[in-house]
């Protein structure tokens, strides 16, 4: 097996796949792409994955773009009993969180923190819908310690990256306990490498 990541080490996309590689164990290089020089529109990166994006994974021949398809791939062929599903039941509730880190926490707390890293204007409804997500995610997270029941699963590994760095957008986590817990939860998972922060000038 030789796998290859192709990786920014800023992009939580990025880092949700390095999280599970580690979580798993399994040997990989990591290629990093220099998304601010353009290295992701190059034409060699777009034969990878005509859309531009990372990360994108190589299992040999095989390519796998986009971060959450990824961990599908990789629950399905290295550990389908322990973090993804067989039935439909609960492959279903995977999906939905899987949803919900390509719509909402991409769109609202994931968005908050890129305009406040790169320094550009904050939209202060970016940062009241990252709160009313969060207020869902922390009534169900009072309930199970993890977002689809019992023990952890590529849902929660999804949705991980985006919200442990809200704070990176303004977004704080203080009114969240269920949540600041789950986060905790997840950093105690054996093989747990973490997420990189970034330094920026966080506003009252």
């Amino acid at each position: 097996m030789s796998l290859k990541l192709h990786d920014f080490a800023m992009s939580g996309h990025c880092y949700r796949v390095r999280l599970f590689l580690s979580l798993l164990d399994l040997p990989h290089t990591v290629i990093p792409v220099d998304l601010r020089a353009g290295a992701h529109k190059t034409p060699e990166f777009l034969r990878l994955n005509p859309f531009g994006q990372v990360p994108v994974l190589e299992d040999g021949e095989l390519v796998i773009t986009d971060s959450n398809a990824i961990l599908v791939y990789l629950a399905e062929r290295h550990a389908p009993e322990s973090w993804y599903a067989r039935d439909p039941a609960g492959k279903a509730a995977i999906q939905r969180w899987l949803s919900v880190a390509a719509g909402p926490l991409a769109f609202y707390p994931a968005a908050a923190r890129r305009a406040n890293v790169f320094k550009q204007p904050l939209d202060g409804a970016l940062i009241a819908q990252a709160h009313n997500l969060f207020r869902v995610i922390e009534a169900i997270l009072s309930k199970t310690p993890f977002l689809t029941g019992e023990k952890p699963t590529i849902a929660d590994l999804a949705i991980y990256s985006y919200t442990a760095t809200a704070p990176e957008g303004n977004v704080s986590l203080d009114d969240y306990p269920s949540i600041r817990a789950w986060l905790g939860r997840i950093e105690a998972l054996p093989g747990y490498v973490p997420i990189p922060r970034i330094k920026v000038g966080l506003s009252a």
